[in-house]
């Protein structure tokens, strides 16, 4: 099997709190916003196309992943006050199906099955309670991608960071983290497959390269499953810019 290495860097503070539990319910932030980058390494000396490395060529994923908590009103009790969803998604909404295999989020041992598994986009899940707590996120990519998973670590926000009189339904607390997941070396089945998907940050290769042409990725509305454009909470999304002109820089570059 090929030697693969991950390194990745992450911030910000993390804690368990019983989900079931106050906990640690210290002021956390109606909207918060962090930025990272993640590399996923493989290298391989097989000379199938397939798995074929093409050398010193770095693939960039902008993702988000986060949090978005909404209380519940009148129908909150004490044990059910929040409902919530937990999720990673493309930087500029886009599907990230195309990279990512499955996503594995790690809830608190206090939910029933707490392990829960997602095979396809929109890479998500909700939930409901009253506790804030760290949950671990495991993403798997697809086989022509990395054989690597990557970990990251989200801490649930439910209560806002300035209390401004009473709660309200209407407004939800949202955290999230930009990152990139950086692929060095990536196999010439993937380039050839990503290089004009929207999703990805692709660099534009020497001329004494040619790929073949893989042809469209995959139709409009294959796409639209994935993507997060009109998701219901998408206006609640923050607007990382960093995302947007990586991708206009990259997408300059390949017109030179």
């Amino acid at each position: 099997m090929p030697n693969t290495s991950a390194a990745r860097k992450h911030g910000g503070g993390s804690g368990n709190t019983a989900a079931g539990g106050g906990g640690d319910q210290s002021d956390g932030g109606s909207a918060q916003k962090a930025q990272q980058r993640s590399k996923v390494a493989r290298v391989s000396d097989d000379t199938d196309r397939k798995t074929r490395r093409l050398k010193d060529v770095e693939i960039s994923i902008p993702i988000v992943y986060g949090t978005i908590s909404f209380w519940l009103g009148k129908k909150a009790t004490e044990y059910n006050s929040h409902k919530w969803t937990v999720y990673v998604r493309s930087a500029t909404n886009e599907d990230l199906s195309v990279v990512v295999k499955r996503a594995v989020f790690q809830l608190h041992t206090s939910f029933d099955n707490p392990t829960r598994i997602v095979e396809s986009a929109p890479f998500e899940l909700s939930e409901s309670g009253w506790g804030e707590f760290e949950i671990a996120i495991t993403l798997f990519f697809h086989s022509d991608v990395c054989d690597k998973q990557l970990d990251l670590y989200h801490q649930l926000k439910l209560y806002p960071e300035e209390e401004s009189g009473p709660q309200s339904t209407k407004r939800p607390v949202v955290v999230e983290t930009y990152d990139e997941i950086v692929l060095s070396d990536p196999s010439e089945s993937f380039f050839a497959r990503i290089q004009n998907h929207p999703v990805a940050i692709v660099p534009r290769l020497p001329a004494s390269i040619n790929l073949p042409h893989p042809g469209p990725i995959e139709n409009s509305s294959e796409r639209k499953r994935g993507d997060t454009k009109d998701h219901p909470h998408n206006q609640w999304f923050m607007n990382f810019s960093e995302a947007d002109e990586l991708l206009k820089l990259a997408a300059a570059r390949q017109q030179c």
